[in-house]
């Protein structure tokens, strides 16, 4: 007696649904999507981060500030003085600072001078050779500064040296250039401003105030 054979019929899936073409291809389309939101995603927040990295450094590293020139610590050597001539002669030591410190970038600036004045009168000039501040720091080079009343021709000053204050100032301007990572350059000049006060009877410095 011939066995009875059941005819074979493809295994059905599991969840009892067959996942059409159309279906397949409408999945396929659904995970190119979500990765091209993905990839936009990425490509935003890059931009974003170098927007803010480039914000960062035109305000830090690559703003240019104009260096500070001034005159540092006054050592009083000798102080004579005549109210009744009138007249005066100091010796002092002193510093000439360039200051560079707030600069991402060397500052290269041309020779210069400053120049010593009561009232406007040039008492005497002293020479600063070019050179070099590097980037966030200061440099100080020493002075020694002889001064003397031969060019004032004031009525006031014999006054003056009777208040037992004597006013002098100190002007000069640095010409040069600020470099940011080697790239850039940007001109920046300096200009010194100095009022300093002596005490006529300690024969001492009084006060030093730099604009």
């Amino acid at each position: 007696m011939a066995e009875k054979t059941n005819p074979a019929y493809p295994l059905a899936p599991s969840n009892g649904y067959t996942r059409s073409d159309g279906e397949s291809q409408l999945s396929a389309d659904e995970l190119k999507r979500k990765k091209r939101i993905k990839l936009a995603i990425y490509i935003t927040i890059f931009v974003v981060f170098q927007i803010i990295v480039i914000t960062a450094m035109s305000l830090t590293v690559m703003k240019v500030k104009t260096p500070r020139f001034r005159l540092g610590n006054i050592n009083v050597e000798s102080f004579v003085s005549d109210s009744a001539a009138p007249s005066f002669d100091t010796k002092f030591t002193t510093q000439i600072k360039i200051k560079n410190s707030a600069n991402w970038g060397s500052y290269k600036f041309s020779a210069a001078n400053v120049t010593f004045q009561y009232q406007g009168a040039t008492l005497a000039v002293i020479d600063i050779a070019k050179g070099k501040a590097g980037w966030l720091s200061t440099i100080k080079r020493n002075a020694e500064v002889t001064l003397n009343s031969s060019a004032i021709d004031g009525s006031n000053f014999g006054s003056e040296l009777s208040s037992g204050v004597l006013t002098l100032n100190s002007v000069g301007r640095l010409n040069g250039k600020v470099a940011i990572m080697f790239i850039m350059k940007k001109k920046k000049a300096a200009n010194m401003n100095c009022t300093i006060a002596f005490d006529v009877k300690a024969r001492t410095l009084k006060s030093l105030h730099c604009k």
